[in-house]
């Protein structure tokens, strides 16, 4: 069976996006970390399309090799992205999906998905709400199944918090992680709850000391960084989850549970970003979290599904499934 390439420049919010797709596909698929090298870092990503497509592939660094068999579709996230993913889309004639805005006229792809706040629109695009995403029932199911039993004796109300980090957008510094750790420990402490913290590759080591410092007195875990990251176990087993604002796909991530999500500030700003919370808000999926927690439902967000079905039929995947 022919799989799917899904080509990014290595981030694993991306990836992860691209594998979420791939996975409602139902091909199986192989991560190509690519990017340009020698003269064709200094054509701006936006432009790298108009050189020949051979030319692309010969000027790119990758993981593994860009050569045939080609792949059956190309899934492609992050404008860096796009000119390779074109080559291969042409080279192989494959199917070409890009996630996001890709900088790019939407007709040199089949099909583009691209978020609301990324105001991109045209005949073959997809608009999704936040991020796509894996958050499924099964998976949280299977994940908090294997994880229940190490937090056991935690108390209810159990609260998952995903921590972000430096961005180009956002500072996420140990004062911050100080005060934020204080007022979730606050909120533990009100209700008689418990923390459940992750960090992301992003989180500093000293923030997250920091944050862990103001939390030593209520019941909690962090995880610290060895084994599997219990992320999805801690969506599963919360009862509320809090975020910080500078992760589109650990917000949209949350809300595919439909659970309570609160929305932590941090210092500095994004456009973009500032419209994707607004859409968030307007659809009750997330409240901003200013020291207390208070249950409210929403339907659960996840568009990949949606994303994944005309991809499907164009394939001829559907009568397989």
């Amino acid at each position: 069976m022919q799989e799917t390439w899904i080509v990014t420049d290595g981030a694993v919010g991306m990836e992860q996006q691209g594998i979420a797709v791939a996975e409602a596909v139902g091909l199986p698929y192989t991560l190509k970390r690519v990017r340009p090298t020698g003269p064709m870092r200094l054509i701006p990503a936006r432009f790298q399309h108009l050189v020949p497509a051979r030319g692309r592939i010969m000027a790119a660094e990758s993981n593994s090799p860009l050569t045939p068999p080609w792949p059956r579709l190309v899934i492609s996230i992050g404008r860096r992205s796009v000119p390779l993913a074109l080559a291969i889309k042409r080279l192989g004639n494959a199917y070409g999906l890009h996630i996001q805005n890709p900088k790019v006229p939407a007709r040199l792809f089949d099909l583009v998905a691209a978020p609301v706040h990324d105001d991109f629109e045209g005949p073959n695009v997809i608009t999704t709400f936040g991020a796509v995403h894996g958050v499924t029932s099964d998976k949280l199911d299977e994940a908090g199944a294997r994880y229940a039993p190490q937090i056991a004796d935690l108390p209810h109300p159990r609260i998952a918090v995903l921590l972000g980090g430096e961005s180009r957008a956002f500072t996420f510094s140990p004062e911050t992680g100080a005060r934020f750790g204080s007022a979730l420990a606050k909120a533990a402490r009100d209700v008689g709850g418990a923390l459940l913290i992750t960090p992301s590759r992003r989180t500093s080591a000293e923030t997250l000391q920091a944050l862990a410092q103001a939390v030593q007195d209520v019941p909690h875990v962090i995880w610290d960084g060895s084994g599997e990251n219990p992320y999805f176990a801690f969506l599963s087993l919360a009862d509320a989850i809090v975020v910080t604002e500078d992760s589109v796909n650990m917000v949209t991530e949350a809300t595919g549970t439909g659970k309570p999500v609160y929305i932590q500030a941090l210092s500095g700003k994004s456009a973009r970003l500032a419209r994707f919370h607004a859409l968030m808000r307007e659809r009750g999926a997330t409240r901003p979290f200013k020291g207390s927690l208070a249950p409210f439902d929403y339907a659960p967000i996840n568009d990949t599904e949606a994303v994944a079905a005309p991809i499907r039929k164009a394939l001829g995947l559907d009568s397989t499934r």
